[in-house]
């Protein structure tokens, strides 16, 4: 039998001719380049400013100093391999544990706390009966433009009681008002900071979402018969649920790294040690000791932790949801 021929399909008219593949490979490669060009910055910053300074914290969590004699004399102190021995004694360090626990209480406190306010701020400034929205949006997120050092020494001065308006006030009134700087309540003080400058951040993201929301969704359910309030509970606070998960996940990274707000506090009491957040912990071993390894360990299990809290909360966040749409 006579081969085959296979006949092609003439092109349609009008239609532009096919590009060679040599040539579209080349025009592919060609758009990329204004891609990279704009990354290359951003992926240089977080190599330089990231990624190597994390690879070299991890290479120094596993080395130690060695000192013979008085260390005085040249030679007397080598760097050595430690394995995972930085790990182990930081993971079994009293100071260390006792700095997590705190910094857990700090976290259940502060942490629902700012979120319920800021969803909150957010419904009222997005209800149809708010006035001045503007005034309103920027003097709830001014307090997060403040730096954490000057929030937290105007909150300092405010909790001292031989400086403060208020425990002035207090004594005109013949209040007796304890101090927030006491062992028993400095936790407080802490989250108060906290709270004052987080809460703006949180309801901007929560706000933009809500202007997300199409105003025909609001206007069927008023025509059911929804008030304000069933339509704050039962469309916007659903709709805006990734919006709350995303401020949770960022409080609580900024919950698991506090760090100016005790240190600022620091010397107007003494109720705060050293060592009362694992990142001044951090802070003591790496400038005040001089023990670089141990520090260096420190934060690498700081790092994981935050990382794996973060992560397992989305994936159970993700998981119930998927269970919900089976």
């Amino acid at each position: 039998m006579p081969p085959t021929t296979q006949k092609l399909a003439p092109p349609t008219p009008g239609a532009p001719a096919p590009l060679p593949t040599a040539r579209r490979g080349r025009s592919t490669g060609t758009r990329d380049l204004p891609a990279w060009g704009f990354l290359a910055p951003a992926i240089v910053l977080f190599v330089v400013f990231m990624a190597l300074p994390i690879g070299y914290a991890a290479y120094l969590s596993l080395r130690t100093v060695k000192v013979s004699g008085l260390g005085l004399g040249s030679g007397a102190r080598t760097e050595s391999w430690a394995g995972l021995s930085n790990y182990s004694r930081a993971l079994s360090d009293p100071e260390f544990l006792a700095s997590v626990g705190r910094v857990g209480l700090y976290g259940l406190l502060l942490v629902p706390t700012m979120i319920v306010l800021a969803l909150l701020f957010a419904l009222l400034l997005d209800s149809r009966g708010a006035r001045a929205k503007g005034f309103s949006r920027i003097s709830i997120f001014l307090p997060y433009a403040v730096p954490a050092v000057i929030s937290s020494l105007l909150w300092g001065f405010l909790y001292l009681p031989a400086v403060s308006p208020f425990y002035y006030v207090f004594e005109k009134l013949g209040w007796d008002a304890p101090s927030l700087l006491s062992s028993n309540l400095v936790l407080f003080a802490i989250a108060n900071i906290a709270l004052w400058g987080g809460v703006g951040f949180n309801m901007i993201v929560i706000y933009t979402s809500l202007k997300a929301i199409p105003t025909d969704i609001y206007e069927a359910a008023r025509i059911d018969g929804a008030n304000e309030r069933t339509i704050a509970l039962r469309i916007k606070v659903p709709i805006v649920t990734p919006s709350l998960i995303m401020t949770f996940v960022f409080s609580m990274i900024a919950t698991l790294q506090v760090f100016a707000e005790p240190t600022t506090l620091r010397p107007l009491t003494n109720t705060i040690s050293t060592t009362w957040s694992p990142l001044m912990k951090v802070y003591r071993d790496a400038f005040t000791r001089d023990d670089l390894y141990s520090a260096a360990a420190t934060s690498i299990i700081i790092a994981a932790a935050t990382f794996i809290l973060s992560f397992g909360f989305l994936r159970l966040v993700q998981s119930r949801a998927f269970s919900q749409e089976k």
